[in-house]
């Protein structure tokens, strides 16, 4: 393994997150995986032969003491934090036009500004010990943006350009940073998904075509045990990539989308939702 055995991943509690931490466990990690409802101490995962666990801890991605509280649990125990998984986020659906400020700012505290915080108290940790590794979950929608579900690819465009610079500012300290793309997943994401107030009345008669074609889309995605292994490879690279898209028809969309010309990606996004 070559950053250590403590490793801190927020969102823990279902999809991604959860299969994650277990696969990490059966590696012989000490996984402190996060959720808003978890009770401190409570082993939800353990291996015997590899002598890994899973242990909960109560973390709101949102609040500023929140994470200096999950930190500072998880320093009391370890003494060390070596790897951070930025994985806490959900999607919002609606028009543009009829997503609100305060709707757009909860995905965005959330997706983006949740990373943030994290990323500012693990960093001087890591940088004392003088290696690390952050891996950032991203989404293809932060490669391509998905209609009616603008802020959520927002967040992700973020994510994509903060881990760029992320890369570079901390990297003579030691610490390597990675985001992680996967596409359409089958997992509690898409029934958790929440939608605008004026999603229901909605003016733009697409809409809900669109998200139809989303759900329709996850539900028939890719088994999220891809995105675990892609992150669990990830532990025992010395000098991981700067992203890494999960599947391969995912790949080659991305790929494709460095060479096609602007107006014929919009297109053919504009046919695959709607």
């Amino acid at each position: 393994m070559e950053y250590g055995r403590v490793v801190l991943l927020t969102g823990a509690s279902s999809g991604i997150g959860k299969i994650t931490s277990e696969k990490l466990a059966d590696l012989g990690l000490r996984v402190y995986g996060t959720s808003r409802r978890a009770n401190n101490g409570n082993i939800v995962y353990s291996n015997e032969a590899s002598q890994g666990f899973v242990e909960m801890v109560q973390l709101d991605v949102c609040s500023d003491q929140s994470v200096k509280d999950a930190v500072s649990y998880v320093m009391e125990k370890e003494g060390c934090i070596n790897v951070l998984i930025n994985n806490a986020g959900f999607g919002l659906a609606g028009a543009i036009e009829e997503t609100t400020a305060e709707e757009a700012m909860a995905q965005l505290n959330t997706n983006f500004f949740g990373t943030h915080r994290m990323c500012r108290e693990v960093l001087p940790i890591m940088r004392k010990q003088k290696k690390g590794l952050i891996i950032n979950i991203g989404s293809v929608a932060g490669i391509f943006s998905i209609p009616y579900q603008s802020m959520y690819s927002a967040s992700k465009f973020a994510l994509e350009a903060y881990t760029e610079a992320l890369r570079i500012e901390v990297r003579d300290f030691g610490i390597k940073a990675v985001i992680v793309e996967p596409g359409d997943t089958r997992t509690s994401f898409t029934e958790n998904r929440q939608y605008t107030a004026e999603s229901e009345n909605t003016v733009y008669p697409n809409s809900k075509k669109s998200i139809h074609k989303m759900i329709k889309d996850e539900k028939s995605g890719d088994n999220p045990i891809e995105t675990a292994q892609a992150i669990c490879k990830l532990l025992y690279k010395k000098n991981p990539p700067v992203r890494v898209t999960v599947g391969p028809v995912y790949k080659l969309f991305v790929q494709l989308k460095r060479v096609f010309p602007n107006r014929l990606t919009e297109y053919i996004i504009r046919r695959m939702y709607s």
